[in-house]
């Protein structure tokens, strides 16, 4: 089988990361993997949920050079549908066949979804479901950032904390609206 994005190279047959046999590009070093190889491997793995995503691991994955490249399945011949995956800083494509099911991941896409605990649920990336819990996600860890980098991590931390003891405290809400008062200054004189 020639290689769905560096035409005229023939892939070879490779294990990945899990055991998982494949056919790889030894130019561009992007991988495809049959359906039925797929479907067997991932019915021994855990079925993370978006909350359990390791985000982190994918922001030191750079993009491939041929991530940009479409591709058409080397089985049924249709374009393949692809899906933003990793974090926003540092964003790549994974790419699946909608009628078999077969899957293309570019140099170290395979590796970044392991890390990322997602790789045994690849068809699950592509539900407006899962898209829209993990943009919640992804949108609560960049607030987090930014809360450490406005406060410093000491002070992010315990505000953190705090957030975690108010939510689950049945007068949490009491709470929050006193340092709301406080912090925004009409609790003047109160103390």
């Amino acid at each position: 089988m020639d290689c769905l994005k560096d035409r005229g190279v023939q892939l070879v047959d490779v294990v990945l990361r899990g055991n998982l046999p494949a056919q790889q590009c030894p130019v561009c070093e992007g991988c495809w993997i049959a359906p039925e190889d797929y479907h067997d491997w991932k019915q021994g793995q855990p079925q993370p949920l978006p909350e359990t995503v390791n985000l982190e691991a994918a922001a030191s994955h750079p993009p491939a050079p041929l991530d940009v490249r479409t591709a058409l399945c080397p089985d049924c011949g249709g374009f393949l549908s692809r899906v933003k995956t990793g974090a926003t800083m540092n964003p790549f494509y994974v790419e699946r066949c909608p009628q078999c099911g077969g899957i293309w991941c570019d140099r170290g896409e395979w590796d970044a979804l392991s890390a990322m605990g997602i790789s045994a649920i690849i068809d699950q990336l592509f539900s407006s479901d899962w898209q829209g819990r993990m943009r919640t996600r992804e949108m609560l860890h960049r607030e987090r950032l930014a809360m450490i980098d406005k406060l410093g991590e000491d002070l992010a931390l315990q505000v953190f904390a705090l957030a975690e003891q108010l939510e689950h405290h049945p007068n949490g809400d009491f709470g929050v609206a006193y340092l709301m008062r406080r912090i925004g200054g009409s609790e003047v004189g109160l103390e």
